[in-house]
């Protein structure tokens, strides 16, 4: 029954608050609870900024608080003309406030700001185990940043992280710096494609790869893909476009293939490695697709594991050996 609030002309029980006439009024007075209610009377009627409620005096009384003194006679009350309660705080969280002098214990609502109202009321009303509940929800719910992405600045950097990872690691380079030409007119918007597509990828595949931005590199755009500590596909996005009089870096956004060999990197999350037939079926060919052209080297010759693949945008050597559609 306590925290359950009611109008005042019915005297019934709701389980929402109702707006109540302005705390203002010409006929309030102050004076002791005894004044105010008779003490025979089992429920109190409490106007909180508005918000009315009904509860008993065991409740009230039942902790240490604001509340115990105002209605066991040791503090002074403001009343209505029609013998409400009048305490000048905001009713929104004094329902909670109800609750745990009930019960003990209220389940907290849900938000971190929610939960600070309600430890700014708790400390009002000077209820003090509450206050703790509040405070060490708080501490424990502190948000923790949802992907940590380590900025290498050197290569033995790099490598110490890629080698002491147990996950599979995906590098992204970028330098937009490193370039002695002028960018063609959709390379600034194809490098930071790149790299809002690395923040997604870090975000989803967060806990089962490492990420790792490298903002030094000899190359302006590339994306590297390692798996159990060895490099398996590097993806080159940059690519030198001859135009009619003069020379300009092109940034690509080769976002599929990007994504495939993210995805591929997660073959390498157990040991032990995957088998030769998965990675056959793992491999494209991208020689005669277009734009994109894919190197292989072999590391002992012979394991498709020691296999790294190497993509790069074709480079055309003049404007008119480009290909039709290109």
């Amino acid at each position: 029954m306590s925290g359950e609030s009611c109008l005042p002309q019915q005297h019934s029980r709701s389980d929402s608050t109702s707006p109540a006439p302005p705390l203002t009024c010409s006929k309030s007075k102050t004076c002791s609870y005894q004044g105010a209610v008779s003490l025979g009377n089992k429920y109190v009627r409490i106007n909180v900024g508005g918000a009315l409620f009904y509860t008993t005096l065991q409740i009230l009384t039942r902790q240490d608080s604001i509340l115990k003194a105002m209605f066991s006679g040791k503090k002074e009350v403001l009343t209505d003309k029609k013998g409400w309660i009048l305490i000048d705080r905001s009713g929104k969280h004094f329902g909670s406030i109800l609750s745990y002098l009930r019960d003990g214990t209220v389940t907290l609502p849900k938000g971190g700001q929610a939960v600070k109202e309600l430890l700014s009321e708790a400390k009002y009303y000077l209820i003090q185990s509450l206050v703790e509940l509040c405070q060490n929800t708080l501490q424990g719910n502190k948000e923790q940043p949802l992907c940590v992405v380590p900025v290498v600045t050197s290569s033995k950097e790099e490598e110490r992280l890629i080698q002491s990872s147990s996950k599979p690691v995906v590098k992204l380079l970028y330098n937009r710096s490193n370039n002695k030409y002028s960018y063609t007119s959709n390379s600034d918007d194809n490098l930071l494609k790149n790299i809002e597509l690395f923040d997604r990828l870090s975000l989803s595949f967060n806990g089962r790869v490492l990420f790792i931005k490298d903002v030094i590199g000899d190359e302006i755009c590339c994306w590297s893909f390692y798996g159990q500590r060895r490099k398996l596909a590097e993806v080159c996005c940059t690519s030198i476009f001859y135009a009619t009089e003069k020379k300009q870096t092109k940034v690509e956004f080769p976002e599929a293939r990007i994504y495939e060999e993210t995805l591929n990197t997660l073959l390498y999350e157990t040991m032990p490695p995957p088998d030769n037939s998965l990675l056959e079926a793992t491999r494209r060919s991208y020689n005669n697709c277009g734009s994109l052209s894919e190197e292989e080297e072999v590391s002992g010759g012979a394991e498709l594991r020691e296999r790294v693949r190497r993509i790069h945008v074709k480079r055309y050597s003049t404007y008119d050996d480009r290909q039709l559609g290109h």
